[in-house]
């Protein structure tokens, strides 16, 4: 990491970066899913790294990556509400819930 020290002891390596103004914490998790537009990331038995430095956040991800395409987001629970609270048709509450992807903005829209 840095030239010419050799190898250092890891206790030594943080005193360091806390004198730089950088911590470092370890997030314990089983599985880390990343959502994407129309798929998902899902990495398993991740080791996860959050770096804070001047304020700003980083983080890293390393573990057994898949992606797999997203699910159909809309719930027939959500689409129930919808239609109780609107009066609306099943149909109209579907697309509604479709297009805005939240079941407050689908109720307003259908109000």
């Amino acid at each position: 990491m840095f030239p010419g020290m050799g190898k250092i002891d890891p206790k030594k390596m943080q005193a360091m970066m806390r004198q730089m103004g950088i911590s470092q914490e370890e997030i314990e998790a089983t599985r880390v899913i990343i959502e994407k537009q129309d798929s998902k990331i899902i990495i398993e038995n991740p080791s996860i790294q959050r770096v804070t430095m001047s304020g700003q956040e980083t983080w890293q991800i390393a573990g057994d990556a898949t992606e797999e395409p997203s699910e159909e987001r809309t719930n027939e629970e959500d689409i129930k509400l919808i239609i109780e609270k609107t009066g609306a048709t099943e149909k109209e509450a579907k697309k509604a819930l479709e297009e805005s992807g939240d079941i407050a903005e689908a109720i307003l829209k259908l109000s």
